[in-house]
Formats: structure tokens, C-alpha cells, sequence
């Protein structure tokens, strides 16, 4: 299921700058307008006979988290990464996104009670250095932009947690409902507060074909993502989402630009190499394995087998 989850990522980064081209609206105008069809189609999907008496049986408490979800996960990110976007170029936003695995790794850790291991940490420090040479990326000069992208990836982050704990309780589909519905309602506030809502629905058809390309992939993604969350742990998702970006990358230089960088075949390789070290550090018997190995040369083992 994560998988899935990050070959949809991908495919929605590569689909959504054309989308955006083709509509001609601005950032938040066509964030607002996918969150709304997705809404849309999650709602008719929540009214099925499987999942209507699941929404039924929602408690207050349940509703607050799904609220709380839309804000959190569902709208004020969406708008600071867009803004931030539009403020910078795409290899420092997209680095900064990249870097939303650390922040659930931190955040899931005293929360969450998830254990990382001494060597699912290195995993972790190999995951990033993998994105670094994948992004080319020559250096970072800090600014209001990389301030507000940065600030929606932890808010991405603290969504992750939130939806963790709050899966327990309510069914992974409804969540994913209340996420893109309470999300849709904030976005349009903020577009009527700040009067950036003209010529929001005037579309012809080839701009609506685009928008329910966009919408049918982010529904597919936060249905896969919040499934996946419900039976892995925070940071393994978080972890594989990273894939979406190499697969952005080889859909551009299949179609677009005809060519692909060395630094992107390494880059992927390397970001391969830390999920599989990531996933062998979570068994605890390869843990123990490496422990043992790891007294067998140390010095003081040497020392005292003489």
C-alpha cells in the first residue's frame, strides 16, 4: 500500500505542473479546486453502506480530530507550500519537502513511542544524503519562501502524528474524508477572506479533463496514505514516500526533457540502498546480529579475548 502511495505522489508532482499550466489559476486557486472535487468524491464514497454507520458512530471527540485534520493536514500547509513555491526555485522547495521523513522520525519517537534504532538512524542520515545528490542540490540561501515551506512540511509532519493516533479510532477512509472536506471548507474561507475567488469555476472542458486528473490522483493518494499509516509505522511511510520524487524526475526526462543525470541514478540508488537498511534495522534480529558483530571488532573485545 505505501508503495502505491508513493507512485501516486509522483505521478501527481509530474501531472500537477501541467495542470496548473493548462488552468491558468493561481496556486491557491487550483489547490482549492482539487481539494473540492476530492472532497467531493470521498463524500459520495463515505455514504456507501459500509462506511455510513462508521461515520454514524463518530464521537465529538472523533469529529474534533477529523476538524483538526482538515486544518492541520488538509488546507493551511497546502497554502504555505504553494506560497512558498511560487517564491523560490523547485530544487529548494523540493529539498525541504524531502526532508518531512527527519521531522516524523523526531516528532514519532517521543509521541508515538515508535523505536529507531542507532541503525535506523543511519538509514535515516543515508535517506538524506541520497536526496541531497538526487536534487543536485548546491546550497540553500534562506528566505521568507524556504521559511514557509519549511513550516508546512512540519505541519505535514505534526499530520502524520495526529493521524497515527487518531486511526485507533476511526476507520482510515473517514479520516481521509474528514482531511480533504474540513480541508476544502478552510480553503474556500481563506479565499473569500482574501477576495481571490475570480473566475474561480470558469473552465472549459480540456481544463476540466487536467483538474479531474489532478483530483483522481490526490484522491487515490490520501486513501493509499492514511491505509498504509493505519498498519505501518509512521516513520516507515514517511520513509517510502521519499520514491515519489525520483519518480517525478524519470517521468520528466521520459516525456519532457530527454535526458537524465547521473547524480539522479545515484542519488536513486543511494535512497534504494537506506530503505532496505531501514527496513532490515526494524527486525530485531538483524539487530542483534549487527550488535554482535559490532562487539566482535571493538577493542575492548579484542583486548579481552587475549
Amino acid at each position: 500500500m505505501v508503495i502505491a502511495t508513493a507512485v501516486i505522489s509522483g505521478l501527481a508532482n509530474f501531472f500537477n505542473k501541467f495542470g496548473l499550466q493548462a488552468l491558468g489559476k493561481n496556486a491557491y486557486q487550483y489547490t482549492t479546486l482539487k481539494n473540492v472535487i476530492v472532497a467531493l468524491v470521498l463524500s459520495l464514497i463515505i455514504l456507501t453502506p459500509r462506511l455510513w454507520p462508521k461515520l454514524k458512530s463518530l464521537t465529538k471527540k472523533d469529529w474534533g480530530k477529523l476538524v483538526l485534520i482538515g486544518l492541520v493536514g488538509g488546507s493551511a500547509p497546502f497554502l504555505l507550500f504553494f506560497k512558498g513555491l511560487s517564491l523560490t526555485s523547485a530544487v529548494s522547495a523540493s529539498f525541504i519537502h524531502k526532508t518531512l521523513f527527519v521531522w516524523v522520525a523526531l516528532m514519532a519517537w517521543p509521541i508515538l513511542k515508535e523505536k529507531i534504532t542507532k541503525l535506523q538512524f543511519l538509514a535515516l542520515g543515508i535517506l538524506l544524503l541520497g536526496n541531497v545528490i538526487f536534487e543536485g542540490f548546491k546550497g540553500l540561501a534562506w528566505g521568507t519562501a524556504e521559511t514557509l515551506i519549511l513550516i508546512a512540511t512540519l505541519f505535514w509532519a505534526a499530520e502524520s502524528v495526529i493521524a497515527k493516533i487518531s486511526l485507533k479510532d476511526i476507520d482510515p477512509t473517514v479520516l481521509a474524508w474528514g482531511r480533504m472536506a474540513f480541508g476544502a471548507l478552510f480553503l474556500l474561507g481563506f479565499l473569500l477572506v482574501t477576495g481571490n475567488t475570480a473566475g474561480l469555476f470558469t473552465l472549459s472542458a480540456s481544463q476540466f479533463g487536467w483538474l479531474f486528473l489532478a483530483s483522481g490522483l490526490l484522491t487515490g493518494y490520501v486513501i493509499t496514505w492514511y491505509a498504509a499509516l493505519k498498519k505501518l509505522p509512521a516513520t516507515v511511510v514517511t520513509c517510502f514516500l521519499v520514491i515519489a520524487s525520483p519518480i517525478t524526475t524519470f517521468l520528466n526526462a521520459a516525456f519532457v526533457s530527454h535526458k537524465l543525470a547521473s547524480q539522479n541514478v545515484w542519488g536513486m540508488m543511494i535512497i534504494l540502498s537506506a530503505l532496505i537498511l531501514f527496513i532490515i534495522a526494524r527486525s530485531p534480529r538483524a539487530t542483534e546480529v549487527i550488535s554482535r558483530l559490532l562487539r566482535r571488532r571493538s577493542p575492548e573485545a579484542t583486548s579481552s579475548s587475549q
